[in-house]
């Protein structure tokens, strides 16, 4: 099979004295998602879009949240390391499509660091790199501000290359 795709979505709690780390980029709020590692929900909703194309589990299976040695690890490092999984397979990604569903901060002015930081771990043109966002009109727990989604959806292409 030539081409492959993913989805991933994640889920993070936001709370006060966490910082807020969005895509890869330290976003200034004054609520942090929580987690064990650094709790960057799109970074971990692409993590497992990725390993489900190829239907590799997904992100619990490869950092569980029981192990010390992913306590705070920046979500950058389980992107790359997830990627190096895609890339023994011998597959590209080819573009992503994410969208990102948060009350606050608005994340508009955010979006260009986040696509240049995902293209680069993942060797993609920033404009393959799609981040959108909404809110849900302060409906449910993402609209009293208790929580954050991210959604993403990649495709991935047999790199015959490599």
């Amino acid at each position: 099979m030539s081409f492959r795709i993913g989805f991933g979505i994640d889920f993070h709690q936001l709370t006060e004295g966490r910082e807020l780390w969005i895509g890869g980029v330290l976003i200034p709020h004054h609520k942090g998602a929580l987690g064990h590692s650094d709790a960057d929900v799109l970074l971990h909703a692409i993590c497992d879009a990725l390993l489900g194309a190829l239907a590799l589990g997904d992100i619990g299976i490869h950092f569980p949240n029981t192990d010390p040695a992913y306590k705070n690890i920046d979500s950058k490092i389980l992107l790359k390391h997830t990627y190096g999984l895609i890339r023994e397979k011998k597959y590209k990604v080819v573009n992503i499509d994410s969208s990102l569903c948060l009350e606050a901060p608005k994340i508009k002015k955010y979006a260009p660091a986040m696509q240049e930081v995902i293209a680069s771990i993942l060797e993609l043109e920033k404009d393959a790199v799609s981040i959108k966002a909404t809110t849900t009109e302060t409906m449910g727990f993402v609209g009293r501000e208790e929580g954050l989604v991210a959604y993403a959806t990649v495709l991935l292409e047999k790199d015959e290359v490599k």
